[in-house]
């Protein structure tokens, strides 16, 4: 079964059935799109619950609140699933959910844990990921030309810094 990650409004409308409880995630990428939804729509309750319940009252209620409050959530990417199948009790989930906050865009890049408990699915823990930066130009070699314009090798000049 595929999630319709990329429209917002299709994410919301297949996930609020998981929301208001008519419905239980099957697998962990649809927990963790819920779970999306409900930040966006600043459901704090159902992020508790869907917590796991062995570190749920570690959670800092407040502080999530504040959080989803002061993002305006934008979009969500599912980058990789490892497990969290309909037939797992664990599995992971790596995303990039971006959203406004302070007026600039953040993009946040996680790899999220989910086990099964009693045939419900429930958040462990995420690991925030760095996203790589990418060169727009090529990179100066040792022996090119240094940039400045000298005509000296790039190691005699402003690489021997």
């Amino acid at each position: 079964m595929s999630i319709p990650f990329q429209d917002q409004d299709k994410l919301k409308a297949y996930c609020e059935p998981f929301i208001r409880g008519d419905k239980l995630p099957a697998t962990a990428a649809e927990l963790m799109a819920s779970r999306y939804v409900a930040y966006a729509s600043r459901n704090v309750d159902y992020i508790i619950a869907t917590h796991d319940p062995d570190t749920r009252e570690d959670t800092d209620r407040e502080a999530t609140e504040e959080w989803a409050k002061a993002a305006d959530f934008r979009a969500l990417e599912i980058v990789s699933t490892t497990a969290g199948g309909p037939n797992d009790d664990s599995g992971e989930v790596e995303f990039i959910a971006r959203y406004l906050a302070d007026g600039r865009e953040v993009v946040h890049h996680e790899r999220s844990s989910f086990r099964r408990v009693d045939g419900r699915w429930f958040f462990s823990e995420g690991k925030q990921l760095q996203i790589p930066v990418r060169r727009s130009e090529p990179k100066l070699g040792r022996n090119d030309p240094c940039s400045c314009g000298s005509g000296k090798k790039y190691k005699k000049c402003h690489g021997a810094r």
